[in-house]
């Protein structure tokens, strides 16, 4: 059984293993975990409440028994699923909370087997540790540079586009699983936790090119519930800015299809609406519900855009205390239009 030590983000990728399998609960998989990591837990959300309920209030003794033969069930169920199909050379990095009893005894029955079996070191704790120290305790380890334009200027589609033409990009909203605003969060889907989010990001960074400008949407230091970490936010501020320009109407146009999912669920939009009612004057969040209640959703959007969001988008903090360094105009934002600035943009970026 290999001892393994992360010294920095990318040395997981360096790692010399087929898989890395977290051996905590799904719970605490589901909180956060490695990226490309597989959840074998030896012990699930009840059987480890258990264990450590009897081990605080009753017996140490009793608490280890019991868990070691809920971890021998556990982990005979995983040799004869997950695990059954893997060849006498395979080799899996094994990780706990901190890299001891649950990682450590799984790993043991692994390497009985033959396997080349690693533990981590520190288990997830350590690369929790790793993950706060790049974002929370060093500057942001790549230049940045910001995609910025008001609402409705269909700045992820172009990011995505600047990436298929080899520009390095950071998509905050696709990490954050949410589109920005009130209306951001797609019907029936819910946001990672804040750790899972900055282990996503992670998993982006440690990936790029730090010669090179990374492009990310102008955000406010949140994405819905989630926060931009410290460095990245603080490089985002000083950033060099691209903006984008186009008239409502092509950007109401635009809206319309990008948010065809809670259009077409008559019930959330009308929730959405109504909770910009603390912003907004009684009449004018009705006339919006009565809007959306017509389907005059350009309308709808338009409006929004006008009376809510660009009034709004104007005092974000990126944007208080100097002009964008480019400006890019367009009278349309369909597809065609979005490859032309794309293309201007990967020629900002060099």
């Amino acid at each position: 059984m290999l001892r393994v030590t992360l010294s920095s983000l990318s040395d997981l990728d360096a790692l010399p293993f087929d898989e890395v399998i977290d051996a905590r609960s799904p719970a605490e998989f589901a909180e956060d975990h490695l990226p490309g990591a597989i959840n074998l837990p030896v012990l699930d959300n009840a059987e480890r409440a258990e264990v450590g309920t009897i081990y605080v209030q009753d017996s140490r003794f009793r608490a280890r028994r019991l868990g070691a033969a809920l971890v021998a069930r556990n982990v005979a169920r995983h040799l004869q699923t997950a695990l059954a199909d893997k060849p006498a050379d395979y080799r899996p990095l094994v990780y706990c909370w901190r890299g001891g009893q649950r990682s450590g005894s799984f790993a043991m029955i692994l390497g009985q087997i033959g396997w080349q079996v690693g533990v981590l070191d520190g288990g997830w704790k350590a690369w929790r540790r790793l993950v706060q120290q790049a974002f929370y305790d060093a500057p942001f380890p790549v230049p940045v540079t910001v995609l910025d334009g008001n609402t409705g200027t269909a700045k992820t589609a172009i990011l995505h586009k600047v990436a298929e033409r080899g520009g390095q990009v950071i998509d905050l909203e696709g990490l954050a699983r949410h589109r920005g605003s009130l209306f951001g969060l797609v019907p029936g889907d819910e946001q990672p936790t804040q750790k899972r989010f900055e282990s996503a990001l992670a998993e982006v960074v440690m990936h790029l090119d730090p010669t090179r400008p990374v492009l990310v949407e102008a955000e406010s230091n949140r994405i819905g519930a989630l926060r931009l970490p410290p460095s990245l936010w603080q490089a985002m501020q000083a950033a060099p800015r691209i903006a984008l320009e186009a008239p409502v109407e092509a950007r109401a146009n635009w809206l319309t299809q990008a948010y065809g999912d809670i259009i077409a669920a008559p019930e959330e939009l009308a929730a959405r609406i109504a909770a910009l009612a603390p912003f907004q004057p009684r009449d004018t969040v009705a006339e919006w519900q009565a809007l959306a209640r017509g389907r005059q959703f350009e309308a709808l959007a338009a409006r929004l855009m006008r009376e809510h969001y660009d009034p709004r988008y104007e005092r974000t903090a990126l944007r208080q205390d100097r002009a964008p360094d480019a400006v890019l105009r367009t009278d349309s934002l369909d597809v065609a239009a979005q490859e032309i600035l794309a293309g201007q943009i990967v020629a900002h970026l060099g």
